[in-house]
């Protein structure tokens, strides 16, 4: 019992009251309150500092200095090309508006490098066939490799 008293007295001794009233809003360096709308009206509208982020309307808010990919309007169409295919040089793989495209780097019949064009694999004259021989001349060049 002795030592109930003197465990009391000693936390009245350090005991402090709370510089805060009931209805005052407690947001530390640590929490946010914030404005839910009536769909989230269930969930506690106080959350931790870590997970906030700034809002961005869109991309180009985001990142203002950030310019297009000049890669992307390189892809021409048919009616551009200089002539018929020669053979297909290179592929890559580029993302346009959430879609994956791969379009062919196109050397045309007499025509030097310069001439070059990236075309979209529905935008080559036969371009089934060019593909195909595509495909395969990279897979016995990978095999001599080995």
């Amino acid at each position: 019992m002795w030592s109930y008293l003197k465990d009391s007295k000693r936390w009245d001794k350090s005991h402090m009251e709370p510089d805060f009233k009931e209805g005052d809003q407690l947001l530390g360096k640590n929490a946010v309150e914030v404005k839910l709308t009536e769909e989230f009206s269930r969930k506690h509208p106080v959350f931790p500092v870590s997970l906030v982020k700034p809002y961005f309307q869109t991309e180009e808010d985001k990142f203002p200095s950030r310019k297009k990919n000049p890669t992307q309007a390189e892809i021409v169409e048919v009616e551009d090309s200089p002539g018929p295919v020669k053979k297909i040089i290179k592929a890559r793989k580029i993302r346009l508006n959430g879609k994956d495209l791969r379009p062919y780097l196109i050397r045309f019949k007499n025509q030097t490098a310069d001439t070059d064009k990236w075309l979209a694999q529905d935008a080559i004259p036969d371009g089934k066939l060019h593909i195909r021989r595509f495909r395969a001349s990279r897979a016995t060049e990978k095999c001599h490799q080995c």
